[in-house]
C-alpha cells in the first residue's frame, strides 16, 4: 500500500476509534443511570427500547459535533470541550425528538439530567485524553501530513515555522520550491519550480502551500498540478508582520476581499457573558480571600516594614489609567514605578520573592475584576510609563487596551511572563494580546485559566 494510503487509513483508524470510544462512553453513562434504585420501576422492555435510541442519537451527534481530525493542532482545549458540548446538544436533541413522537416518555426530567451529566462528564476525560494520546503519537512521527511549500522567502519560513511550532499538529515538510536566486531555506531543502510535478506524484504529497506572490503563471501551473493529483492546495497570501492580523474572507461581487476580523467582545452578549463569569469566579474567591489575606499579610509584615498592598498606577481598558493590587513583595523603595523587577533584584524581600514565584502577589486583582477595572483573562496592565513608550516603538501596541487588563493571559502561558527588558519580548507579546482578543470565546478564558493554574506549580523562569 502506497504511504500516502497508509496517512489515510490511519487517520480513519484513528477517527473511527475515537468515535467508539465515545458510543462506549454513551452506552456506560446508560448502564450506570439503569443502576438507580429508582430505576426498578422502569419497564425492562421500555429500558431496552431507550437503549437503541440512545445509540441511534449517538450517530447524527457523533457525525455533527466532532472535530476535523488533521487539519489542526491534534490538542486545542478550547475546541475539544467546544465539540463535547455540541454533541452532547445533538445528542439530546435527537433523542428527546425520537422519544417524544414514540410516545416513550416514562423517564424523569432528573433522570436525563443526570443522563447527559454523566456523559459530558466522561465525553470530555475521554476526548481530551485521547487528544493527548494523539499529540504524543504525531510528536513520535506518526499520523502526519506529508506537505510541500511553494515559496522559500520570508512567507514560507513563517509559515513552515508555524507548522512546525507544535507537534500536535502532525505536518511534515518534505521541502521548497523556488526559483529564486535567494530562495534559500534552513527548514527542508529548495528544489526548482520545474521539479514540482514530479515531487509530487513520486513523494505522495497531500498539501501544498503556495506563498509567493505577483507570478500569476507558476499560481496556475501550481493549482493544476494539485488538481491533477488531487492534492489540496492552500493559497497563503503575503501579508507583512505589521498586518499580522486574522483575517476574514468576504467579497463585493465576485472579487474576494479580506478583512480584519473584529473584536468578539464588541458585541453585548459576550461582553455580559465574560463580565458575570468574572464576578461569579471573583466574587466566589473574595469568600474565602480574609483567609489568604491574613496568612500573607502576616509574612509580608515579617518580612519588611511598609503596608501590605502594593499599589500602582496602572494601564486600563480603552488607555484610561486605574490603580492595580498587588502585595507587596519589596522593600519600600523610590524606583517601584520607573524599574522592573530583576532576577536578583535588592528590592525583593525572601517572602516576596516566594509570593512572586508562585504568583499569589496577583490574587489582590480580584478585587480589581469585582470593581470592573479588571477581568480575569485578558493582556496585562503596563506602567502608564510603559504605555507611552511602546505606543511609539510598537505598531498596534494601544490594540492590547480594547479589552479590559487580565490577572493572567495568552501572552503569559505562552511564556511571555516577567520583564520586557528587550523589544522583541514586548512585540511578541502584543502579538498574542491583539491574538488573543481576536479569538476570544469563553472556552479560551477557561483554558488560559486552567494552564496559568499549572504553571503555578512549575517553576518559571521568568517568575521574578
Amino acid at each position: 500500500m502506497p504511504r500516502n494510503d497508509r496517512v489515510i487509513e490511519t487517520s480513519r483508524a484513528i477517527s473511527l476509534i475515537f468515535n467508539i470510544g465515545c458510543v462506549v462512553i454513551i452506552n456506560l453513562a446508560f448502564f450506570l443511570l439503569t443502576l438507580q434504585p429508582e430505576m426498578a420501576r422502569v419497564n425492562v422492555s421500555y429500558l431496552r427500547e431507550m437503549w437503541v435510541l440512545v445509540n441511534v442519537s449517538a450517530i447524527p451527534a457523533l457525525a455533527m459535533g466532532s472535530m476535523r481530525r488533521h487539519e489542526q493542532r491534534a490538542m486545542l482545549l478550547d475546541k475539544v470541550v467546544k465539540s463535547t458540548l455540541i454533541s452532547v446538544a445533538l445528542h439530546a436533541l435527537f433523542l428527546l425528538s425520537l422519544t417524544t413522537f414514540l410516545h416513550l416518555d416514562d423517564m424523569r426530567i432528573r433522570d436525563y439530567l443526570l443522563f447527559y451529566a454523566m456523559m459530558l462528564v466522561g465525553m470530555l476525560l475521554f476526548r481530551v485524553a485521547a487528544a493527548y494520546a494523539l499529540k504524543e503519537y504525531r510528536r513520535r512521527g506518526y499520523n502526519y501530513t506529508r506537505v510541500v511549500i511553494v515559496g522559500a522567502g520570508a512567507n514560507g519560513e513563517r509559515l513552515a515555522s508555524s507548522l512546525q511550532k507544535d507537534g500536535g499538529f502532525g505536518y511534515k515538510i518534505l521541502g521548497f520550491f523556488d526559483d529564486s536566486a535567494d530562495g534559500a531555506s534552513e527548514s527542508a531543502a529548495v528544489y526548482p519550480i520545474s521539479t514540482l510535478r514530479k515531487f509530487v506524484e513520486d513523494n505522495e504529497v497531500r498539501q501544498i502551500f503556495y506563498t509567493l506572490s505577483g507570478q500569476n503563471d507558476v499560481l496556475a501551473d501550481v493549482i493544476r498540478i494539485a488538481d491533477d493529483n488531487c492534492v489540496e492546495f492552500y493559497y497563503v497570501p503575503q501579508i507583512p508582520r505589521t498586518l499580522a492580523r486574522n483575517f476574514e474572507l468576504n467579497s463585493v461581487g465576485h472579487l474576494p476581499l479580506l478583512s480584519i476580523r473584529n473584536n468578539p467582545l464588541k458585541k453585548n452578549i459576550n461582553r455580559l457573558l465574560k463580565r458575570s463569569f468574572d464576578l461569579a469566579v471573583s466574587s466566589l474567591f473574595l469568600c474565602f480571600y480574609p483567609l489568604v489575606y491574613i496568612v500573607v499579610a502576616i509574612g509580608i509584615k515579617m518580612s519588611s516594614p511598609g503596608p501590605v498592598y502594593f499599589r500602582q498606577e496602572r494601564t486600563g481598558y480603552l488607555g484610561r489609567s486605574f490603580e492595580c493590587l498587588k502585595f507587596r513583595t519589596m522593600k519600600v523603595n523610590a524606583t517601584s514605578d520607573i524599574c522592573q523587577a530583576t532576577k536578583n533584584d535588592p528590592r525583593k524581600t525572601r517572602f516576596g520573592e516566594f509570593l512572586r514565584r508562585t504568583s499569589i502577589d496577583e490574587l489582590p486583582q480580584f478585587v480589581n475584576v469585582w470593581r470592573g477595572e479588571m477581568s480575569i483573562v485578558g493582556p496585562r496592565p503596563h506602567m502608564l510609563m510603559h504605555t507611552e513608550q511602546y505606543t511609539e516603538l510598537i505598531d498596534r501596541y494601544m490594540l492590547r487596551h480594547a479589552v479590559k487588563p487580565g490577572i493572567t493571559g495568552w501572552a503569559q502561558v505562552n511564556g511571555y511572563r516577567g520583564p520586557t527588558d528587550e523589544l522583541w519580548k514586548m512585540e511578541r507579546r502584543v502579538e498574542y494580546d491583539v491574538w488573543y482578543i481576536e479569538n476570544w470565546s469563553l472556552l479560551l478564558d477557561m483554558k488560559i485559566i486552567v494552564r496559568t493554574v499549572i504553571n503555578a506549580f512549575r517553576s518559571d523562569e521568568n517568575a521574578f
